[in-house]
């Protein structure tokens, strides 16, 4: 079998990670299993590629198609341009996507035009909002699919009541989450840790960057002056996306018990996440993170496509008004936060578990 693994973005690295190492055991197990990795470059800050690159011990691309910024159509358009010659140069059996970002969905895309599978890794999540352009990256890598490998129940629900069939859809568990558990052991003190004085469960992490909470300035004053308050006396750690980047700029004396620093590697970034006494943020995969290192989250989001970790983990949807956060705050400081758990087969073994799968299908 001759796989293309696709990754583009930040939160793909975490996810492909445990699918090489699963296919190099199967390699050395005798499995007839070979794989490219494409690394379409929609990420192209260091910060954000390359340095998860080297902390995931992930090898280096076969090829990087240096697609770059751009909007959602120029940047959709360049990754399908560049990956159908990268594919009719290399042919292979199926195309392995993962997530919802431009990449998953275009080079699936690619992929079905020229007659290729498409294995897609978390697939089925749904958030309902057709707004979020995550949620258009999966609905149309979904409806190209032919195997499709799911986090959890409320996945496999969608996928049924889009009309996939039960020999399609496997529950397999969660990549990022192996590659979670994998890097516990090594996980590494960041430098902001003793700069600011920080102490285990004596601040919190804050991450944002989606366009409705970041790109109006006034609403992310409006949210610094809210957190700043209710976070009490302790101190914010927030790493800032290079979106929210130029806004934060404007105002960040304002707020000294927040502490602004660059995009963090992996294993500084979880480090943070394991020891805050809980993460404030409007990203999907810290949803899950926390869930599984059991850290109160407050999500920034009025809907989630991550379900299991509000129903089972520690997570809980705050909405986007400012009213909510205040109150969830409260409830932190009071001791009322839920203690959560871990969702089935978030056990460190999902990729495994894809590999096997898709051995049998493909030898």
């Amino acid at each position: 079998m001759n796989l293309h693994i696709i990754a583009g973005a930040r939160p793909n690295f975490m996810k492909i990670a445990p699918i090489i190492r699963a296919i190099e055991n199967a390699q050395k197990n005798g499995k007839d299993i070979n794989y490219r990795l494409v690394h379409t470059g929609q990420h192209y800050d260091e910060k954000l590629s390359d340095t998860f690159f080297k902390q995931l011990n992930i090898p280096q691309p076969h090829v990087n198609l240096e697609v770059g910024s751009g909007t959602q159509a120029e940047q959709t358009a360049q990754i399908m341009v560049k990956y159908e010659k990268e594919l009719l140069a290399n042919p292979c059996n199926a195309v392995l996507v993962v997530g919802d970002v431009n990449s998953t969905m275009a080079c699936a895309i690619v992929a079905k035009k020229l007659n290729t599978h498409v294995v897609h890794v978390e697939a089925g999540i749904r958030s309902g909002d057709i707004t979020m352009p995550e949620e258009v990256n999966r609905i149309v890598t979904d409806s190209l699919t032919d195997w499709f490998f799911t986090t959890s129940s409320y996945a496999n629900e969608n996928l049924q009541k889009e009309g996939k069939t039960n020999d399609q859809v496997f529950y397999v568990g969660n990549t990022m989450i192996d590659s979670l558990i994998g890097n516990l052991p090594n996980l590494k003190k960041p430098a902001c840790w003793d700069e600011f004085g920080l102490e285990d469960k004596g601040y919190f992490v804050l991450t944002m960057h989606r366009p409705a909470n970041v790109d109006e300035q006034d609403k992310l004053e409006t949210y610094m002056q809210a957190i700043a308050e209710g976070v009490k006396d302790k101190k914010v750690v927030f790493p800032v996306h290079p979106r929210t980047l130029r806004n934060i700029d404007k105002i960040r004396e304002r707020f000294p018990n927040i502490k602004f620093i660059d995009p963090q590697g992996y294993l500084e970034f979880i480090y943070l996440v394991k020891h805050a006494f809980a993460v404030i943020t409007d990203s999907g995969g810290v949803q899950e993170e926390t869930t599984y290192l059991g850290v109160p989250c407050l999500t920034l989001r009025d809907n989630t496509e991550r379900y299991e970790t509000v129903s089972e983990g520690t997570n809980e949807l705050i909405g986007t008004q400012i009213e909510p956060l205040k109150k969830s705050l409260e409830v932190l400081f009071s001791q009322g936060w839920k203690k959560g758990s871990v969702p089935k087969f978030w056990d460190g073994n999902t990729a495994e578990r894809i590999i096997e799968i898709l051995t049998k299908i493909y030898n």
